[in-house]
């Protein structure tokens, strides 16, 4: 499936462009270049679903904790950025994350691939020359 985002004003109708096609599904690994708009884009996808908290970048924290407000829907949004080594997702216990029946926005996801599950959504985030964000998955 391919989503165009035009402009930031439409980020939210391609949010829930998204939303209402990822079924079943509960990891999604995001890939695009630095400033592609994966975080904006997971940012409007969690307020899609009802999150109500201020969403931000977990690039220090690597992980953060979302829940929506209507749902109970609890939602993990990872930067993996800052990781050197493999063994670093291993001591935060990815598992307990990715198979948690959760759902998982995963950012730098090519940095973890050993780990992803086979399931994984692999989402990918393109800025074209005239500013336009196409999503892929």
């Amino acid at each position: 499936m391919e989503i165009r985002i035009e402009s930031l004003e439409h980020i939210h109708e391609a949010a829930r462009q998204f939303v209402a096609a990822m079924e079943d599904s509960t990891v999604f690994a995001l890939y695009g270049k630095m400033g592609a708009g994966k975080t904006t884009f997971v940012k409007a996808v969690c307020e899609v679903l009802g999150v109500t908290d201020v969403i931000n970048s977990p690039t220090f924290a690597i992980v953060n904790e979302y829940r929506a407000d209507e749902s109970g829907e609890l939602i993990y949004h990872f930067d993996f950025y800052r990781i050197k080594r493999l063994e670093e997702v291993y001591d935060m216990g990815y598992e307990d994350y990715f198979y948690s029946g959760a759902l998982c926005f995963i950012e730098w996801p090519e940095l973890i691939e050993d780990v992803l599950p086979e399931d994984a959504v692999r989402v990918t985030i393109e800025e074209q020359e005239d500013g336009v964000r196409v999503i892929r998955f």
